[in-house]
């Protein structure tokens, strides 16, 4: 599944206020979970928090992508946020990190999972991506170029 599909405008966050990994992980909890009322914020944290500590998600080139299974999840959620000041987030290539796309799916959703995970390695592995959504400036501009890069 491509993550433009996953997105919607409540979805896409410019400018996001970081601080650390930690609390960056913390607040994407508490929204997708004001967002779909089936989930609590600490099973989500706890669930993004438990995958972190196998590895860390930073894919580098400023990139994260946190991402957990959860049993209460009823339907595969995208989250894409760009942060105010890159963080520290233990990438691979030791760069902070800036640009994070959170992914939570049903916990027997393995297949789609993977192939979701897939497709945005890909597409965060492009410059032109990587670049063109730095250069949003606020969160219907971050949707709107997000949005046009599956067309």
């Amino acid at each position: 599944m491509l993550i433009q599909e996953l997105l919607t405008p409540s979805r896409t966050l410019c400018g996001f206020e970081g601080g650390s990994k930690k609390r960056v992980l913390e607040k994407t909890s508490q929204l997708i979970a004001e967002q779909n009322p089936g989930l609590e914020a600490d099973t989500v944290f706890s669930g993004l928090l438990g995958r972190e500590r196998l590895g860390s998600t930073g894919i580098g080139d400023g990139v994260a992508i946190p991402h957990c299974r959860l049993q209460d999840c009823q339907n595969a959620l995208g989250y894409l946020i760009t942060l105010d000041s890159p963080i520290d987030f233990d990438s691979i290539d030791g760069k902070p990190v800036d640009l994070i796309f959170t992914l939570v799916v049903p916990e027997e959703a393995c297949d789609e999972h993977l192939q979701t995970l897939a497709s945005a390695a890909e597409l965060f592995s492009q410059e032109s991506v990587r670049s063109a959504l730095r250069n949003t400036s606020d969160d219907a501009a971050l949707y709107t170029v997000i949005s046009d890069l599956g067309k």
